[in-house]
């Protein structure tokens, strides 16, 4: 059996109409991930809808109302295979009320590629997309300086530096270290250096999308970590007995291990050993970080564990917070965010309601500054430091220690109201 190939979750973020979605289609059409007859349906029907040229942005945009809309609202995945890795390309929303989706795709992703427009330049969005990937723990960025064949941009070498500088500038204040960011020129619509190299762009002689995105480095599977495993769902099997399922998001579990289900049904933690553990229907002897796996336990009783709880080693348990301070982000709430609301917080797999009990501090998520007017009332937009308290025991992780476990979104009455990462907390006596 070939060696699999290492694995990138790839997010594309930008403001909207800098040409994500049609930069995600160029790649996968030129790179020979998307057929032809797959094209020439979806060119079709973006001339049915008036949108003709819109076809690469229809390979993401598989939802029909994005297609009528021109705009990308949901996450779309696909894989993408180059010579040196597989990838999973997150398409992100660019539009503010779609940016809940960004933010749950930010958090799955290693690296992103930032697209920016030649002729707009750096958008109110743009500097929430550096920011909100860099919060989230997006480790490597690509900036696409896109729409170079626009007239106006006319291919010019200076406009692209422009760009970039201003880009940087931003990056800088975001967190970035900006030589760390990789900067190239992209003309997506008609496919210049996405791809295949470009003749109007003679003057650039660093890669092309396709030659860059193959450059990241591979995420470090969090190997070293203690074992966190949280539990999607848990079967009864005949003749097996319990079958938890779910995905290692850190560290190694192997069959034989004393592990233990945090909180459990009691909220004390069910211990138990690893009888058995399989993965795409092939036993194995261990399971890493990123793989799906059902796997038997000795001490597993049926209504010992549920969807939520997350197995460790006994040696290292599983964090049970009482209360949690957090970095958060509020994205989409229909009013305004105080000292009391208790929305449901989203967490690896747990959906506990979380109470707000204290404000901390309010900061500008342009600059980073404490804003001190107004600090008891969040609003869209505003990013702050606060102390949450659980109604149920929840499995929690500081960012500093196992950040897999330590992000979360916000969501309320169906929406995604705010995002965050777990900074601090109390340890529940178990």
């Amino acid at each position: 059996m070939a060696k699999e190939k290492e694995h990138i979750n790839l997010v594309f973020v930008g403001h909207v109409d800098h040409g994500k979605s049609t930069t995600v289609g160029r790649l996968l059409f030129d790179s020979g991930n998307v057929d032809e007859q797959a094209m020439r349906k979806l060119k079709e029907k973006a001339q049915q809808l008036g949108k003709s040229g819109f076809e690469f942005a229809f390979v993401m945009d598989n939802l029909k109302e994005e297609q009528e809309r021109g705009v990308t609202i949901d996450l779309a995945h696909k894989r993408f295979d180059t010579d040196k890795y597989y990838f999973t390309i997150i398409d992100a929303p660019g539009h503010r009320d779609f940016i809940k989706n960004m933010i749950t795709g930010a958090s799955q992703a290693d690296c992103a590629v930032l697209v920016v427009a030649a002729n707009d330049g750096v958008n109110a969005q743009t500097i929430e997309h550096l920011r909100l990937s860099k919060i989230f723990g997006v480790g490597q960025l690509i900036v696409a300086v896109n729409k170079m064949d626009i007239s106006g941009v006319d291919w010019s070498e200076d406009r692209y530096k422009a760009v970039v500088e201003e880009v940087k500038k931003h990056a800088a204040q975001a967190g970035w270290k900006v030589d760390d960011l990789r900067f190239l020129p992209i003309a997506s619509l008609v496919g210049d250096n996405v791809v295949n190299k470009s003749e109007k762009l003679s003057w650039w002689t660093g890669d092309t999308l396709l030659l860059a995105i193959d450059k990241f480095d591979a995420p470090q599977r969090p190997t070293e970590l203690p074992l966190r495993l949280p539990v999607q769902d848990v079967y009864n099997i005949t003749g097996i007995g319990v079958v938890p399922v779910g995905r290692v998001e850190t560290g190694i579990m192997k069959v034989g291990d004393k592990v233990i289900a945090v909180p459990g049904r009691e909220g004390k933690g069910v211990p138990g050993e690893v009888k058995s553990i399989e993965m795409h229907h092939e036993m194995h002897q261990q399971a890493g970080p990123s793989d799906n796996v059902g796997f038997n336990v000795r001490g597993f009783g049926k209504k010992d564990l549920a969807r939520g709880d997350v197995i460790g080693h006994q040696a290292s348990a599983p964090t049970v917070a009482t209360e949690f301070t957090a970095q958060i982000v509020i994205m989409n709430h229909p009013s305004v965010v105080t000292v009391g609301y208790t929305p449901v917080f989203h967490i690896h797999t747990a959906q506990v309601a979380c109470q707000f009990v204290e404000i901390v501090k309010k900061i500008n998520p342009a600059t980073g500054q404490e804003v001190t007017e107004n600090k008891d009332i969040l609003r869209n937009g505003d990013a702050a430091i606060v102390r949450l308290r659980p109604v149920q025991p929840l499995v929690i992780e500081k960012n500093s220690e196992i950040p897999q476990i330590s992000r979360f979104a916000i969501r309320d009455s169906g929406v995604t109201v705010a995002a965050g990462m777990c900074m601090d907390l109390v340890k529940k006596e178990m």
